[in-house]
């Protein structure tokens, strides 16, 4: 998913979560790609003429837009040319997961197991957050745990570096440019130093992703200090910069972000769709119905499934907050629905039914099982095909002579059984 489609903090690697980049992707459950994974190694910068002259024609415009000498210096010793953070920003794909898979990633076992620990830690912290900006603990807790897997995924990349190496290979100049100044402000004022400025290859820094840009817009000294600290081990400054960031774009105070909602028989779905929103007493008329304990609110209805159906979720303007630091629909849901598994609550109620390939959940883990039985090792059977899975499909078509697709099947089901 390309980054600048995100308003506020920068949608990289890992924040697409469930793309390539995402705080958190990649790891060892069901060829998901949702477990927790060893950081890899810094990449490494390495010579190069271009980048170095860039640097020298940059150094000058950031004098006139108030950068001192000694900042310039500060940050650029030790820095270089990243020809890793390039390949990356070549190779992101468009990958659109199913709302399904999203949320079977979004709210795994292991992030709702992680993340009611760290609300149980932090739960003191995460309520005087709350206090202060009105935006509830548990939903603050949940844009964590997705963002950087609640702290376990926050970036080993040096930003400067980063940042330089995007803004001089010009792709997108102006916009890395712009976040290599606002980088250099933060040095500026000593919230970090420039060693331990680092984050993502895109430049997203800290607990909860912040680009530079934003960072001076939101972040928000919570812990008295006298610096706005998203990079620390407490984790602190981040949420509540968060928690702040969501006050000034709406949040409102005990309004839920949603909620799953069942639909009688016969219901109009010429009513459902974002942008057509009724008030609950409406929706009430019309007999609609919170799926679980909750009160029903206000709001716009969708349909989560393959073809509109499946479970159905109510959306209230929390919500449409929530679009505000990430501007996709299927993020907005996993950090609703994980902030709700976070307070306790069950996974969606009613069923996705079967994907474009006529497969439930239910046979794209015994799909994963069987792979894995046979040798070809999925490393996991969470029902989500990820790329795990998909190499263990392609070995296996290989090794039986079958042509290579990659892609699960119910014929494909079948042959492993």
């Amino acid at each position: 998913m390309d980054f600048l489609t995100r308003r506020g903090v920068l949608l990289t690697g890992a924040a697409a979560l469930l793309s390539a980049c995402m705080p958190g992707g990649g790891g060892r459950t069901g060829g998901g790609g949702a477990g927790y994974r060893a950081p890899d190694p810094a990449p490494r910068p390495v010579p190069n003429a271009g980048w170095d002259a860039w640097v020298a024609g940059f150094k000058g415009r950031a004098a006139g837009r108030g950068i001192s000498q000694s900042t310039m210096d500060a940050a650029f010793r030790g820095a270089g040319f990243l020809p890793d953070v390039i390949e990356r920003d070549r190779n992101q794909t468009e990958f659109k997961r199913s709302l399904e898979d999203y949320l079977n990633i979004a709210a795994s076992d292991e992030r709702v197991s992680l993340g009611r620990q760290k609300f149980a830690q932090y739960g003191n912290t995460l309520r005087a957050i709350e206090g202060r900006y009105g935006v509830e603990a548990h939903v603050v807790a949940a844009v964590w745990g997705l963002e950087s897997f609640f702290g376990t995924r926050r970036g080993n990349v040096p930003v400067i570096s980063a940042l330089s190496t995007l803004a001089y290979d010009g792709r997108r100049g102006e916009f890395f440019e712009s976040q290599l100044t606002a980088a250099l402000r933060i040095l500026q004022a000593g919230d970090i130093t420039a060693s331990g400025m680092v984050g993502s290859w895109a430049g997203a820094m800290g607990h909860t992703q912040f680009i530079p840009t934003s960072y001076l817009a939101y972040a928000v000294d919570f812990t008295g200090d006298g610096r706005r600290d998203i990079w620390n081990e407490d984790p602190t400054d981040a949420l509540a910069s968060t928690a702040a960031y969501l006050q000034r774009s709406g949040w409102t105070r005990g309004l839920p972000w949603g909620m799953e909602v069942t639909l009688p028989a016969g219901f109009n779905t010429g009513l459902l769709g974002r942008g057509k929103g009724k008030s609950a007493a409406e929706w009430q008329g019309l007999g609609v119905r919170a799926a679980g304990d909750g009160t029903l609110a206000g709001g716009s209805i969708i349909g989560g499934g393959t073809a509109g159906g499946g479970p159905y979720f109510l959306l209230t303007q929390n919500f449409a907050t929530i679009l505000r630091y990430n501007n996709a629909q299927n993020y907005a849901i996993g950090v609703g629905h994980l902030s709700d598994r976070i307070l306790g609550r069950g996974p969606v109620q009613a069923s996705f039914g079967p994907d474009a390939a006529g497969m439930t959940k239910a046979d794209r883990q015994e799909l994963q099982r069987l792979l894995t039985a046979r040798g070809f090792d999925t490393e996991g059977s969470d029902g989500v095909i990820g790329a795990k899975t998909k190499a263990a499909i392609s070995a296996f078509q290989s090794s039986q002579g079958l042509p290579v697709t990659g892609e699960p099947s119910l014929a494909l089901m079948q042959q492993l059984r």
